[in-house]
């Protein structure tokens, strides 16, 4: 079952992250869509938030992906958007280095058919400050309570 929020700001997508990260156990793999300034990092930074993490969260297009261990629960923070192939995904082994914590894949869509089936996809949507947030679980995703969230 799918879930759909609105935010209107920032603050507010950054603090749906932060309510989000608690439903975060070792092993997830989250799937973050949505064009270009969509909100996507700003939410992963309320999720680092949620987790404890103290370190700032950046967008990781450029390095492919970061690890932040400082919270409770570990998390990779990580970008599929400049990845060329199948190939250089697997290379990273991001599924068996998240065993231990979670893993937040930006513009994952295209790897998408490549990930465990238990996965969470959210999805951004919006202009300037509101936000259409929709949650689309799957696999041992369906059967957690993400109405908390709303």
């Amino acid at each position: 079952m799918t879930l759909e929020i609105t935010t209107s700001g920032p603050d507010q997508t950054a603090a749906l992250g932060g309510r989000f990260a608690p439903l975060l156990t070792a092993g997830d793999i989250v799937i973050l869509s949505g064009r270009l300034g969509a909100g996507k990092t700003l939410f992963a930074s309320g999720v680092a938030a949620g987790l404890g993490i103290t370190e700032r969260i950046t967008s990781p297009t450029f390095i492919i992906s970061r690890v932040y261990r400082s919270g409770f629960l570990p998390l990779i923070h990580a970008d599929a958007y400049r990845l060329g192939t199948m190939g250089e995904f697997f290379d990273l082994e991001l599924p068996d280095d998240g065993a231990d914590g979670a893993i937040l894949i930006e513009w994952g869509d295209a790897i998408a058919d490549s990930l465990p089936r238990d996965r969470l996809k959210i999805h951004f949507e919006g202009d300037g400050d509101q936000r259409v947030i929709t949650f689309h679980p799957m696999g041992q995703w369906e059967t957690r309570d993400l109405g908390v969230l709303a």
